[in-house]
């Protein structure tokens, strides 16, 4: 077991890549949304993508549900533009305070959406990705 967990709500797989990447960066596996949430994980990542400027229906029911207290948690997204990631981690944030946890921070990158943003996430994306997910485990 490991004391920090890594899930994604990714529908278009952009998000699943950075889960990837911060996972195995971590060297963990990836949770899953419909599972509790592991007893000895005080570290959560969690991410979405961006779906008509909210986070995932799966996300939203996972943390709606979930008890957060005591936990520490950071939070990532992709996005075709920047305004919805960021509305989507506040919106995500605001959640979890609610729910007893301290938020450590947010990454977000672009993600390939129809004709925009291709090539996204960027090998480039997936190396900050994974310095994110190194500045938020030293801070756990």
């Amino acid at each position: 077991m490991s004391d920090i967990a890594v899930l994604v709500d990714s529908r278009g797989g952009n998000t699943r890549k950075v889960a990837d990447a911060i996972a195995s960066e971590l060297g963990v596996a990836l949770g899953d949304l419909n599972a509790p949430l592991p007893a000895d994980a005080k570290v959560v990542f969690l991410g979405s993508g961006v779906y008509g400027g909210k986070p995932g229906d799966g996300m939203t029911k996972f943390i709606g549900n979930g008890d957060f207290t005591g936990r520490r948690v950071a939070l990532f997204a992709t996005s075709g533009g920047t305004a919805g990631a960021e509305k989507v981690l506040d919106t995500m944030a605001v959640a979890l305070k609610e729910k007893g946890a301290t938020v450590l921070g947010n990454f977000h990158c672009r993600g390939k959406f129809l004709f925009t943003n291709r090539g996204h996430p960027s090998p480039e994306d997936l190396e900050n990705a994974k310095k994110f997910a190194r500045e938020m485990r030293a801070q756990s």
